[in-house]
């Protein structure tokens, strides 16, 4: 089994959530409040939704911003999912440009519903 954490635009969730759903994985943790960072551009003016002021954004376009506010998307799955799950995160979110995110697959020893005590990848379904 293996996790899968998606840092993300804010506006690219519903997108995430229904290509993970068209190909059978309904099941997904949105941290829904924002997470904030960078990449090594150092944030784009842009990408926020609040109105900037002229100086910020001219201050951000030499220096960049220290933060921008994204999404973290979080799931596990069985180790065979991986390469369609992770593609059609590509897909609902890359638009070419700085800012569309990173994917991070980390590997999980176990999985347990509490309800049932299923373990593994019965614990996923």
């Amino acid at each position: 089994m293996k996790e899968i954490y998606a840092v993300i635009r804010l506006n690219k969730v519903y997108n995430t959530k229904k290509a993970l759903e068209e190909i059978g994985f309904p099941s997904i943790t949105v941290f829904n409040y924002r997470v904030f960072g960078r990449g090594k551009q150092k944030g784009i003016v842009d990408e926020v939704t609040f109105s900037v002021s002229p100086e910020v954004s001219q201050l951000a376009k030499q220096g960049g911003m220290k933060y921008i506010p994204k999404r973290l998307v979080y799931l596990v799955v069985d180790d065979k999912d991986i390469t369609g799950v992770v593609d059609a995160i590509i897909q609902a979110n890359q638009t070419g440009h700085y800012g569309d995110g990173r994917i991070f697959v980390c590997p999980v020893e176990e999985a347990i519903r509490i309800r049932t005590e299923e373990r593994g990848a019965q614990a996923l379904l």
